[in-house]
């Protein structure tokens, strides 16, 4: 077997018990690995009325074939669970170095079921995997167990862990690898999940290889692949994600003031990654295999204090920042570190801190519920201390770590319109209305609003994919097209996730033809693109059929009112709304799917979806 070990370890918290299982060949032939790996798993191990912070839920860290190989940008790994956020499917894609370690371990994936009964920490390495107590760093920041896991394990060990959010089970806490450099598996509160299971962290480290079939050829390619890559992505290598927010805001793609206005230009070049390099930028950080290098290491004094570590990528800066009307770099760098320590999604925490923002405006939150801060729009200082009162689960700060969705159900009706989620994840910083494909993209996303599980805007805006028949960019006001387009991005987005690819590698218009290549000679498989594409297919229909049985279907494939039914009135898209009906009517019918947005029984018969197998 070649790109892959064929074995997973769980582990039994509630029994204190480690088991290996191997992994049969038919579901790597069906699921490739990594998100479609870990699709399987839960969607084989839990059930409808599973508990999402229960002993119940099955938490998959997984990798894939290309973890651990020279290709470019595979230095990755997943993480599933059914979701506390949504009470969907829930899954984070990571980089990094652990997804890395976790493969050198000898091991494909790890899951992780039960309970322990006290704080524990997971150690795996090619000797096997341990349960060790963590109760000593219960409390400790993401950094600070970090630091200690080090010590104790040494510094070729690799870490991921959660902060006090997690601990604390807010909704959206996320796991951080990497220590201050805070790569994070961020969205759908994987770092909850953790919480609940009183897992603090999981250290990984060995020197296991990854079984590879043409070494000797792939590494011919990867060298002139990365050549390619490094000249096509140079400026985002420059000055990060961030360094995109001011073409971004040109074109009415950035969320500012809880995403009711539609222009911000001096506020989006304050933040932006090039006015980042030249006041705090200190070097770049490239993840396991990365040719690009987007991850930004700053040094900064700020009146709350010093920040040196990862610097903000560009949503971050939008939630933190433009969502916010705050153009405040040091408050922005600060509340990054801030959220990055205690473990918490910075999407759905900037989500929630605008949420708050308007209903203080509304007078429904007061000075009584924040300890006497003021929540007033561009106000740094009240972003930093809405970030400590979610993260610690105080005052106001534990109702908005529910979550905006169940945070406007206990504020009343009023407060809908600034609650702005689809299936309760707070939507990303990409506006539908600038951008059409977004909006079919977020009501059917496996996992609630993302751009990430389609990255469709891109090719309304410079990107083609000749492959997949994408010959020219769209024209992104149009509907026409654009539900075939999101189904086809969608299905190819999910083979990324699970051969472990990072998305950036688009910017550098790698063909299908390539990564196929790569896959040749890395497992032996000669897999044609209809092969590939349709396990993509698969993997997005199982995530359907999972959301499904949680009780989520077409009903719930919408938009926030704010974004389907109010213009941005200003800016590069002032009056444009996403025509979703017309385009769910065609992304339904590509991809076989009733009117009610389920899969046919064709469609299943065809894609070989089976019943729940368990494992062992």
């Amino acid at each position: 077997m070649y790109g892959r070990h064929g074995k997973t370890v769980w582990v039994d918290l509630d029994k204190s018990c480690v088991k290996e299982y191997p992994v049969l060949p038919e579901i790597y032939k069906g699921y490739i690995g990594g998100s479609g790996l870990a699709a399987r798993i839960v969607y084989d191990h839990t059930r409808p009325d599973t508990d999402p912070l229960g002993p119940g839920n099955v938490l998959v860290f997984a990798t894939g074939p290309f973890t651990n190989t020279p290709v470019p940008t595979s230095g990755r790994h997943q993480v599933a669970a059914r979701s506390p956020l949504t009470g969907l499917w829930g899954e984070s894609d990571a980089g990094g170095h652990f997804g890395v370690a976790l493969k050198a371990s000898g091991y494909d994936a790890l899951v992780v079921t039960g309970r322990a009964q006290k704080p524990v920490v997971i150690t795996l390495s090619p000797a096997g995997a341990s349960i060790e107590d963590g109760s000593a760093l219960w409390g400790c920041s993401t950094s600070e167990t970090d630091d200690a896991l080090r010590l104790r394990h040494g510094k070729s060990a690799q870490i991921c862990s959660i902060g006090p959010a997690g601990e604390r089970l807010v909704r959206f806490a996320c796991i951080i690898n990497d220590g201050v450099d805070g790569r994070a598996a961020g969205r759908t509160g994987m770092g909850a999940v953790m919480g609940a299971k009183r897992l603090k962290a999981v250290v990984a480290e060995g020197n296991t290889p990854t079984p590879v079939f043409d070494k000797e050829a792939l590494l011919s390619a990867v060298r002139e692949a990365n050549r390619v890559i490094r000249r096509r992505t140079e400026s985002l290598g420059q000055y990060g994600s961030a360094g995109a927010i001011s073409a971004i805001e040109a074109v009415g793609d950035l969320p500012v003031k809880n995403w009711q206005i539609g222009s911000w230009p001096e506020g989006a070049h304050a933040l932006s990654g090039q006015e980042m390099a030249r006041k705090v930028l200190t070097g770049r950080f490239h993840c396991g295999s990365c040719p690009i290098g987007c991850g930004r290491r700053v040094k900064a004094t700020t009146r709350w204090g010093s920040v040196e570590g990862a610097g903000y990528e560009y949503e971050t800066a939008a939630m933190f920042g433009a969502n916010l009307l705050i153009d405040d770099m040091d408050a922005v760098l600060y509340a990054n570190r801030l959220a990055n320590e205690y473990g918490l999604d910075t999407i759905s925490c900037g989500a929630a801190v605008a949420f708050a923002f308007e209903c203080y405006g509304l007078g429904l939150i007061t000075e009584a519920d924040t300890g006497g801060v003021p929540l007033q729009w561009g106000d740094g200082n009240a972003l930093v201390e809405m970030v400590r009162m979610i993260g610690g689960r105080e005052r106001i700060g534990y109702l908005l770590g529910e979550g905006v969705r169940r945070a406007a159900e206990a504020l009343g009706p009023v407060t809908s319109r600034a609650a702005v989620h689809s299936r309760g994840l707070e939507l990303p910083a990409h506006d539908p209305r600038a951008y059409s494909s977004l909006g079919v993209a977020y009501a059917t996303s496996s996992r609630g609003a993302c751009h990430l599980q389609g990255f469709s805007h891109l090719y309304e805006a410079f990107l083609t994919m000749p492959e997949l028949g994408m010959t020219e960019v769209f024209e992104r006001f149009t509907p026409r097209g654009k539900g075939d387009m999101v189904k086809k991005l969608q299905d190819l987005m999910a083979v990324f996730d699970s051969l472990k690819l990072c998305k950036y590698l688009t910017f550098a218009g790698v063909p299908l033809a390539d990564i196929r290549s790569w896959l040749y000679l890395v497992t032996g498989e000669d897999w044609s693109q209809e092969e590939l594409m349709l396990a993509g297919e698969r993997i997005c229909n199982l995530k359907r059929v999972y959301k499904l049985s949680c009780g989520s279907d077409g009903q719930d494939d919408t938009l926030p009112e704010r974004i389907l039914r109010t213009p941005r009135g200003s800016g590069g898209s002032p009056s444009h709304l996403p025509p979703l009906d017309e385009m769910l009517e065609e992304y339904y019918a590509s991809r076989g799917w009733d009117e009610r947005g389920r899969p046919t029984a064709e469609t299943i018969e065809r894609l070989l979806l089976t019943q729940r197998q368990p494992w062992f």
